[in-house]
């Protein structure tokens, strides 16, 4: 999968690192209990189509990107800087 950053141009998507769902979740409070804390953490729907993630330019600028793609057939559809990216 090739990936292109807003700096940077197209790159391999090994230069990145996948830090999750591009979503607002819902934090519970620091003493909801253990069960709350392991859903939030652990918990995330996989769906098959369309999603928009957060990603990291690890290998590259540093840039944090919302990267919208396709998880059925790995099409990269938009990239954009996280600070510019709307919900």
């Amino acid at each position: 999968m090739r990936i292109t950053c807003p700096h940077c141009g197209e790159r391999d998507r090994r230069e990145f690192y996948y830090r999750g769902a591009a979503v607002d979740l819902e934090r519970p409070a620091p003493d909801a209990g253990e069960e709350a804390w392991d859903n939030f953490v652990y918990l995330r729907d996989n769906p098959a189509g369309v999603t928009r993630d957060v990603w990291y330019h690890e290998g590259g600028c540093g840039a944090w990107i919302v990267v919208t793609r396709d998880t059925v057939t790995h099409e990269v559809l938009k990239t954009e800087l996280a600070s510019e990216a709307k919900s």
